[in-house]
Formats: C-alpha cells, structure tokens, sequence
C-alpha cells in the first residue's frame, strides 16, 4: 500500500497581512517611547509593559508560523497531527468508515469543537476527511487535496 502525506499551514495572505499588522502595532509603539521618548497616549503603559507585549506578540506570530497540520494514511492507519496542539493516530481496526466530505463553514479554522461532524480539524477550505469510528466517534481532516484523497482512499 502507497502512502498518503499532505500537510498544511495557515499559509493565507491575508491572515499574516492581519497578523503581522497587529504585530507592529507594538514594535512601533516601543520605538515611540522607549527609544525615542515619546509616550503613547495620555496614561501610557510601563516601559516593561510594553515590552513584554511586544514580546507576546512575537511568540503568538511564531506560534501561527509553526502550526502545522499533518495528515499520514498508511497500511497501519490514519496518522494527524495538528502541531504543536493535538495528535491522534487510529488503526483501521478502530474505524468504520472514511469518507471525503464538503463539511461547510464551521465558524472558522483551527480546531473546531461540537460541529454535526464532531471535532473538525482544518487549516482552509471546506473539504475533509470523516473519520467514524467504531465506537461512534467522528472527527473531520481537512483536506486541500480531496480528489487525491478519495482516489487514495478507494484504491485501499
């Protein structure tokens, strides 16, 4: 049996224009007063404050930069790792059934709790992988790749 790789990443343009735009907000505010001595409002924050923010941000963009979804089927199963939140791997024997779907808007990506799908794991788009398992748990894999996927799938 072959393998099934795909990973991705919130990789949108106007998700980092968004991101990074908040992000200077600030990096500018400390060049404004902690370099050039100019407060920022009428009761501006602390220095350190300031600082420390700054910092957050950069840790909150980096965090964004790192998240990653991976997906691996194989002859073992179905391998996700929404990285560095979640991962879950399931054997065949666990799963009933896989099936390709167009899960619609789900109020956003990320991890997307209590959808008529279950947990929904996606980065964009609206297509993924239904996963139910033989207990009755269903979760969904988002996919960019769907129509590979459903070839894939079938040729199991």
């Amino acid at each position: 049996m072959q393998i099934f790789e795909e990973t991705q990443g919130f990789n949108q343009w106007w998700i980092w224009l968004l991101l990074i735009g908040v992000a200077c907000i600030p990096f500018y505010s400390i060049v404004q007063q902690v370099i050039l001595g100019n407060p920022i409002g009428n009761r501006p924050i602390s220095n350190t404050g300031m600082i420390i923010f700054a910092v957050f941000m950069a840790a909150f963009l980096l965090f964004f930069f790192l998240l990653k979804l991976n997906t691996t089927i194989d002859q073992q199963g179905i391998k996700m790792s929404f990285f560095p939140l979640t991962k879950k791997e399931i054997s065949w024997d666990q799963i009933e059934t896989t099936e390709v779907i167009n899960y619609g808007f789900v109020g956003g990506w990320g991890i997307r709790y209590f959808t008529k799908y279950g947990t929904v794991y996606n980065t964009k788009g609206n297509m993924g992988l239904l996963i139910t398992l033989k207990e009755g748990e269903q979760f969904v894999i988002g996919t960019q790749r769907p129509d590979e996927l459903k070839s894939f799938l079938k040729k199991r």
